[in-house]
């Protein structure tokens, strides 16, 4: 598969273009928003990583461009612009997924396949729900039975993971790796930490429990009323 990657900031540019191509991915790197929007109007790409701000035609020029133009590639925002306004901008645009820098490479290539896996065929999922907990993915903002949960950005990374992949068993070297961005090291107990007051904000008084341990496995985030 064959990524556009538009970028300014050289190191960040070579980081990414190194990255994905070790992933298996060609990968080609423009460092304007000109010269990014010409080789994506070229065509034969599978996803284009745009950042926002760019010289020439900034990141939503180039989408805008691009939409109006027919051209239905995969568009992945990658930029230091985190507010919720800027998401929600982006997305309605037409982007299929919004990631902020700093970024952890790993989730960043989860992104990728996870974009290139489901291509055109359906809308941008911005919500995500297991029994009675929901999670806002645009506003990053967690509820369960209608109550706030208040978590950090490491705690909702976790859950996003887990409700994202519900009724899978997560080994904790997969969850170091798109969570922490780091190989598991089995002398660590970060992980279990992590789940346990995860678990304590969403399951402690709650009738169902939705995370669970499997012994000798990993975790994993589930409605046992439908398992």
């Amino acid at each position: 598969m064959k990524i556009l990657i538009v970028e300014d900031e050289p190191k960040t540019g070579e980081y990414l273009r190194q990255g994905l191509s070790e992933g298996g991915f060609v990968v080609d790197l423009a460092q304007d928003g000109n010269d990014g929007l010409h080789l994506a109007l070229q065509g034969g790409y599978d996803l284009l990583v745009l950042d926002v701000m760019l010289p020439g035609l900034n990141g939503w020029q180039v989408l805008q461009t691009l939409r109006r133009r027919g051209l239905e590639i995969p568009v992945l925002f990658l930029t230091a612009r985190d507010q919720i306004e800027d998401r929600v901008k982006g997305l309605e645009l037409g982007a299929d997924d919004y990631l902020v820098k700093p970024f952890s490479f790993a989730e960043l290539l989860a992104r990728v396949r996870t974009i290139l896996r489901r291509g055109r065929n359906g809308p941008e999922i911005t919500t995500l729900s297991v029994a009675d907990l929901e999670m806002d993915l645009l506003r990053r903002r967690v509820s369960r039975a209608g109550k706030r949960i208040d978590l950090t950005a490491k705690e909702f990374g976790l859950l996003e993971l887990l409700m994202r992949r519900q009724g899978e068993v997560l080994p904790r070297s997969l969850i170091a790796s798109q969570v922490w961005d780091m190989n598991f090291d089995s002398d660590t107990n970060v992980i279990e930490v992590a789940v346990r007051r995860l678990r304590t904000k969403i399951d402690e008084g709650q009738d169902i429990k939705l995370i669970q341990t499997v012994r000798g496995m990993g975790y994993v985030l589930e409605n046992p009323e439908e398992a």
